[in-house]
């Protein structure tokens, strides 16, 4: 997902957006028991890396006998999607322009991290946007397009998703559980200078949330703070009896890296004691791989419907001349995502893509 840049009122912050990926498709993730070391995963996963490149916070969504591809372009001016029946061919599939910016107010600057769900029978894009008089005052906002293709039909303004503070939010992802369906999101704590924390609440409908509102993670370890104090990008996957919502911390440079959360399947999501947080990232930056700074991910599954997939931007070099939000070289790279005996995600910070 993303940088942004904040300071009470005018303070810039970084971060970087795309994120989250909740896996609220046909394939509810419940599953329960490690991967299957016996499956041919080689069959399951071919794809070019870079998948896509300059394109930042991917997010990808298999739904229908489809992947839907979606993600921050450089320039920060419009929204895109892509489809395609398998993985690779994202790389090739055309790109439809489906929204652009506004000339002025808001949604009219910095539009971020747009994520592509598929809600009470209609396609809902969520998004950050700023406003061109004023391009840090980000906030979070939705279309909707009640057309069976998303690549077809009318995508109509939802409207800004409102939340109890009003301050510099993006990053929003939604998922179900138990029946229930959630918003996570990423907000600046403005009243004591946190940074930005990752907040759940209930989903009223797609565009509204009821309180309370609860934080998730707050970015308070070494590895979360460098050059900004930052949390946001998650994305939910179910599986092996726990809900796992990955994030990513730190400035959008080569510090940004990704950290874990879960609570167990059973447990009450809404109350924050029974979520836990690895206390170091589970993926950062490996000079030897030549990934610097990969983070705002999302989750899919493979064409064989086991393999689960990770889906993140990085880039392939650590120095970037300016502010890292004029470097569009973020690109979208895939691997295939491993458990361990525990059934916790392995990430294999040591292997290449």
């Amino acid at each position: 997902m993303t940088y942004r840049h904040l300071f009470a009122g005018a303070f810039i912050y970084a971060c970087t957006w795309i994120s989250a990926c909740a896996v609220d498709e046909p394939a509810a993730r419940d599953a329960s028991g490690a991967r299957d070391e016996g499956h041919d995963a080689a069959k399951a996963v071919t794809s070019p890396s870079p998948l896509v490149p300059r394109r930042a916070d991917p997010w990808v969504l298999r739904q229908g006998g489809f992947y839907y591809f979606i993600a921050t372009v450089p320039e920060y001016d419009r929204i895109e999607l892509r489809r395609s029946t398998t993985v690779a061919g994202l790389a090739d599939a055309d790109a439809e322009v489906i929204w652009r910016k506004h000339a002025t107010g808001p949604m009219s600057a910095h539009i971020w991290a747009p994520e592509l769900h598929y809600i009470d029978g209609a396609w809902i894009v969520y998004f950050a946007a700023g406003e061109k008089e004023d391009p840090w005052k980000i906030r979070m906002y939705a279309l909707r397009n009640a057309s069976a293709n998303p690549l077809e039909g009318e995508w109509q303004e939802a409207g800004r998703i409102a939340t109890p503070v009003d301050s510099f939010s993006l990053d929003a992802t939604s998922f179900t559980h138990k029946g229930k369906r959630y918003l996570v999101w990423a907000q600046y704590e403005t009243e004591n200078d946190l940074g930005s924390q990752l907040l759940m609440a209930e989903q009223v409908s797609a565009t509204e949330i009821r309180e309370p509102v609860i934080t998730l993670t707050t970015p308070t370890y070494d590895w979360e703070i460098q050059g900004h104090k930052v949390n946001e990008g998650p994305a939910v996957l179910k599986k092996n009896g726990r809900v796992f919502i990955s994030y990513s911390a730190s400035a959008t440079d080569a510090n940004y890296a990704m950290g874990l959360l879960w609570a167990d399947t059973d447990a009450d999501l809404m109350d924050p004691a029974n979520w836990n947080k690895a206390p170091e990232p589970v993926f950062h930056t490996n000079p030897e791989l030549k990934r610097f700074g990969p983070g705002h991910n999302s989750f899919t599954l493979a064409e064989d419907g086991e393999t689960d997939l990770l889906v993140y931007h990085a880039r392939d070099y650590r120095d970037i001349d300016g502010n890292p939000l004029s470097d569009g070289n973020r690109a979208t790279r895939v691997r295939e995502l491993h458990w361990d005996e525990n059934g916790m995600p392995d990430f294999r910070q040591a292997a290449p893509d």
